[in-house]
C-alpha cells in the first residue's frame, strides 16, 4: 500500500533534468521547454529556407555534394519535427501515451537521422576527395544513379545501426531523458555503445581527417607549383585557369570543411560524454541534457554556415525572399514556361 502510494507520487511529482525553472502555475519545468521549443523553431524554420532555396536555386544542384546537403536538410528538419515531442510531453499533452515506447521510439528516430547527416558529412568528403584527386573520370565515377544508391545505403544504415536497442541492448542516446523512464530505467551498456562508436563515430570521423587533410594538401600542392611556374615564365592564360580552379575547389572544400567541422565541435561534448557515462566513469543528468541538446543545434547551424559561406545559396536565399515581397518581379524561378516553387505560381494569380 505504501510502496503504490510512493510510486503515485514519484509519478505526479515534476521531473526536471536541470532542477531549475519548474512552474507551479504551469506545471512544467519552463527552462527545458523554453530550451527545447527554441531549437525546435530555429531547426525547423531554418531546414525549411534550405529546402526552399535549392527549389528556387537550379544552379546548387551542379554540385553533387548538394544532393546530400538536401539529404542533411530533410534529416535535421525531421529532427526539428520529432523534438516536438518532448516539448508537448513537458507540457503535459501526451499524458494517454505509453512512456516506455514513447522514449524508445523518439530516441532511435533522432538517433538515426543524426546518424545520416553523419554520415552524409562524410560521404561529401569522399565526393570532394574523388573530385580533386581524379577530376577526368569524377563524372563516370559518381553518376546521379549511384547518388540515389548512395544515400538510400545511408538511410537504411543508419535504421539498422540503432536497431538493437529495440531488443534491449544499450541506450542509443540521451535525447529522451526528459521521460522520467528514459532517464532513470534505461541505462546504457558498454558493448553497445563500442559498436556504434566502432561502426559510425570513428569510421565516419577518420574518413572527414583523411579526406579534407588530402583535400587541403593536394591544394596547397597544386597553387606552389602554379606560383612557381608564374616566377619563373610568367603569366599565362593557362595558368590563370587552372589557378581560377584551384582556388574554386579549395574554397568550395572549405565551406564543407567548416560544416562538417561545426558538426564534430558540437558533437564532441556528447560523444565524450556517452562513451564517460557507458563505461560507468561520470553520470550526471544536467551534462547529459546540455550535451545532448548542444548536439542537436547543429541541425540548425548545418544551415546557417551553409548560408553565410556560399555565395550562390546566398543568391538563391535572396531571390526566395524577393519572390515572397516582390511578387510582380520577374524571376528566373517564376518565368513563364518554367516549373517554380508553388508560391510563385500563387503570386502570379
Amino acid at each position: 500500500m505504501n510502496s503504490s502510494s510512493s510510486d503515485v507520487n514519484q509519478s505526479s511529482s515534476p521531473f526536471c533534468l536541470l532542477g531549475l525553472g519548474y512552474s507551479y502555475n504551469l506545471n512544467t519545468c519552463m527552462l527545458e521547454v523554453s530550451v527545447i521549443l527554441f531549437l525546435t523553431i530555429l531547426i525547423i524554420s531554418g531546414n525549411l529556407v534550405v529546402i526552399f532555396v535549392f527549389h528556387c536555386a537550379p544552379l546548387l544542384h551542379h554540385h553533387t555534394t548538394s544532393h546530400f546537403i538536401q539529404t542533411m536538410a530533410y534529416a535535421d528538419l525531421l529532427v526539428g519535427v520529432s523534438c516536438l515531442v518532448p516539448s508537448l510531453s513537458l507540457l503535459h499533452y501526451l499524458k494517454g501515451l505509453d512512456e516506455e515506447l514513447t522514449c524508445k521510439v523518439f530516441v532511435y528516430l533522432v538517433s538515426v537521422l543524426k546518424s545520416v547527416s553523419m554520415a552524409s558529412l562524410a560521404c561529401i568528403s569522399v565526393d570532394r576527395y574523388i573530385a580533386i584527386t581524379r577530376p577526368f573520370s569524377y563524372a563516370t565515377l559518381v553518376t546521379p544513379c549511384r547518388l540515389r544508391v548512395c544515400i538510400g545505403l545511408i538511410w537504411l544504415y543508419s535504421a539498422l545501426i540503432f536497431l538493437p536497442s529495440f531488443f534491449g541492448w544499450g541506450k542509443p542516446g540521451y535525447h529522451g531523458d526528459i521521460f522520467r523512464w528514459c532517464a532513470t530505467s534505461w541505462q546504457t551498456d558498454p558493448g553497445f555503445s563500442s559498436f556504434i562508436v566502432a561502426l559510425l563515430y570513428a569510421p565516419a570521423t577518420l574518413t572527414v581527417c583523411f579526406t579534407y587533410g588530402s583535400i587541403f594538401r593536394i591544394c596547397r600542392q597544386h597553387t606552389r607549383k602554379i606560383t612557381q611556374r608564374l616566377t619563373r615564365f610568367g603569366p599565362q592564360g593557362n595558368e590563370r585557369g587552372e589557378r581560377g580552379e584551384g582556388c574554386l575547389d579549395k574554397r568550395y572544400a572549405m565551406v564543407l570543411f567548416r560544416i562538417t567541422s561545426v558538426f564534430y565541435v558540437l558533437w564532441m561534448p556528447y560523444i565524450v560524454y556517452f562513451l564517460l557515462e557507458s563505461a560507468g566513469l561520470y553520470r550526471h543528468l544536467v551534462a547529459s541534457f546540455l550535451t545532448t541538446w548542444l548536439a542537436i543545434s547543429n541541425s540548425f547551424c548545418n544551415c546557417l554556415i551553409y548560408s553565410l559561406s556560399n555565395s550562390m545559396f546566398r543568391k538563391g536565399l535572396g531571390r526566395l525572399f524577393t519572390s515572397l515581397f516582390s511578387p510582380c518581379l520577374e524571376l528566373d524561378c517564376c518565368t513563364e514556361g518554367k516549373k517554380g516553387p508553388f508560391w510563385c505560381h500563387v503570386w502570379r494569380l
